[in-house]
């Protein structure tokens, strides 16, 4: 049997991260994988976290074995834990990177890893994003430690692989298989649908309002901004905005005063459990993600779990996941074509043919895909 280290936030961290490795680790079991996740006992320091906490109080997932170990800052932590994970005696290591912050920490217990394995252990980065969306100095440095440190990648939008390519050795970014894509599976892991009326109940939505739903951490790359905006060219269309902010809230709050849309904007600002995930999906009947900036997303990938039509904006990969004119819409990332996506699925009642898009399309993005993708089956 072959056996996986899946290196990645995990529980008891809280995040799209951590979920999605999980998720991960599970199909890799169901194919005959031993896997065991390391994960970090100290992600970020908390000055260095925006939120309230980085921690679930959910219950632990019973069928995978989670390791907290890697501690971001800890140099010596970093050596240790590369030899615990070489102790494991792994076929392959599948990483996590989403931000150069991990690079030293990553890049450094992978580094014990390869040196004394003698290259019997194939490391593979499964990339959410190399370059940040939000640039701080020294990040293209971190970056590159840590892409040293393997062996190939693994991406979910193309842009991210365009990117990659750029920190590799010439003679390496002409071989077609170190950068490979698969997309982003959906997000399978929040329970099954509830009715849009059962959903409005629970959140305390009208029943009769149309209603766009902005969902997830908010920072200004994800243009919440331009939604608000859109808003004010949209009578009567009401946005459920739901997830916790990582920056200045009043801004957003100064837009929403002069537009005069608090009668149709409803806040949900605190972490959403994954419990509670399933209502703000199933309430809303068209998500919105009018990001600015992009590589890939997993709010799109929870929208094709709960069959809701998408409008997105035309940068980093979004435009490879909607089909436009059939799963959704995908738009310039300004409010006036925001406003005219969503003026047309309403106006023009779009609802159900394009649901019925979504529907054709969601077995493009499987988990069985990306784990076939990941270890070179």
């Amino acid at each position: 049997m072959k056996k996986v280290i899946v290196l990645s936030p995990a529980h008891p961290l809280r995040g799209g991260i951590a979920a999605s490795s999980e998720r991960l680790a599970k199909e890799m079991l169901s194919m005959g994988y031993e896997v065991v996740i390391y994960s970090f006992s100290l992600q970020y320091p908390g000055f260095l976290f925006p939120g309230k906490t980085q921690f679930s109080d959910a219950p632990a997932p019973k069928d995978l074995l989670i390791k907290t170990r890697l501690n971001s800052v800890n140099p010596f932590n970093w050596i240790k834990t590369g030899f615990e994970i070489l102790a494991e005696r792994p076929d392959h290591i599948v990483v996590r990177f989403w931000m150069p912050f991990m690079g030293p920490s990553l890049g450094t217990a992978l580094r014990m890893v390869r040196w004394f394995s003698k290259k019997t252990c194939t490391i593979t980065a499964l990339t959410d994003n190399i370059v940040p969306h939000e640039k701080r100095f020294g990040d293209r440095f971190l970056s590159q430690y840590f892409v040293n440190a393997c062996d190939d990648f693994v991406v979910m939008s193309r842009s991210v692989g365009i990117e990659i390519r750029s920190f590799l050795p010439v003679y390496k970014q002409s071989m077609p298989k170190i950068v490979r894509f698969a997309p982003h599976p959906i997000y399978d892991i929040y329970g099954d649908p509830i009715s849009n009326q059962q959903a409005r109940q629970l959140l305390h939505i009208p029943n009769n309002v149309p209603l766009v739903l902005f969902f997830g951490f908010i920072r200004a790359y994800k243009g919440l901004d331009l939604l608000l905006e859109a808003l004010a060219q949209t009578p009567d269309v009401h946005a459920l905005i739901a997830g916790e902010c990582y920056e200045d809230w009043i801004p957003y709050q100064d837009l929403i005063a002069q537009y005069g849309l608090g009668p149709r904007v409803h806040l949900f600002t605190d972490f959403i459990a994954d419990d509670r995930v399933k209502a703000f999906f199933c309430a809303a009947d068209l998500v919105v993600q009018p990001y600015k900036t992009a590589t890939q997303s997993g709010i799109s990938q929870i929208a094709w779990h709960f069959e809701k039509p998408m409008v997105v904006t035309r940068v980093g990969g979004l435009g490879e996941i909607v089909s436009d004119g059939i799963s959704g819409y995908v738009v310039d990332p300004n409010p006036e074509a925001i406003a005219v996506a969503i003026s047309d699925f309403f106006q023009n009642d779009r609802g159900e043919g394009l649901k019925q898009g979504v529907i054709s399309e969601k077995g493009r993005f499987s988990w069985e895909r990306l784990v076939k993708t990941l270890l070179g089956e």
